[in-house]
């Protein structure tokens, strides 16, 4: 669980800007039990957690008081650079439950894909039910059964940890093997014949008597 060094900061006087050209990202802290709060974290920081954590993994705000632990809830990027331009923390309470996607990762190898056939992953995620502090920071699902195409991997086939459940319906399909699509090999275009004679013979030839030029 790493913990994330804040501070609180007045909006009404610090603008956004002024926090990113000294390093800072601004951000919000706030949940069912915690009143929304305008802060500031270090970006460099920031971005360790992010890499480090995710947005499934309890973050622990230092800097307010009494620690906050969190999840991030969304984070704003510069269109161009990726850089975070503002963070969303969302306070939680142990022992209330949330929802929160979980990235899913498949490993492992199918013999069906060994054998030329594609992994098609329809979901790169999965929204469980869980204490926050129970929370796994990822799913793993081992595709080494799949050996014939045609054959489904379903929300329900992924092992849970204890006391997480699922909050999809157990139906639906989190990845497929699908056999590979030949593309169909290109015809070469019909030659007109009667274009190529055309071209052959060119100028007229001379007339009987006529001295070629």
């Amino acid at each position: 669980m790493p913990n994330l060094p804040v501070a609180a900061r007045d909006s009404a006087h610090t603008s956004p800007k002024a926090l990113r050209r000294a390093g800072k990202v601004p951000a919000v802290v706030y949940g069912a039990t915690q009143a929304s709060t305008p802060i500031a974290v270090d970006l460099a920081a920031f971005a360790k957690v992010l890499a480090e954590a995710g947005e499934s993994s309890i973050v622990t705000l230092e800097g307010l008081g009494a620690p906050v632990p969190t999840l991030i809830h969304e984070v704003d990027l510069d269109p161009v650079t990726r850089t975070p331009r503002h963070v969303d923390f969302y306070a939680v309470t142990r022992g209330q439950k949330v929802e929160v996607a979980i990235p899913l990762e498949f490993v492992g190898e199918s013999p069906a894909v060994k054998a030329g056939a594609n992994l098609v992953k329809v979901m790169h995620e999965l929204t469980v039910e869980a204490d926050p502090m129970a929370l796994p920071h990822e799913l793993t699902f081992d595709v080494s059964a799949l050996a014939e195409v045609g054959q489904q991997v379903r929300a329900g086939d992924v092992l849970l940890p204890a006391g997480v459940t699922l909050a999809v319906d157990a139906d639906e399909i989190v990845a497929l093997i699908q056999e590979v699509a030949e593309e169909p090999e290109e015809e070469a275009a019909p030659v007109d014949l009667s274009t190529i004679e055309v071209e052959q013979k060119g100028k007229e030839e001379p007339a009987e008597g006529e001295a070629a030029e």
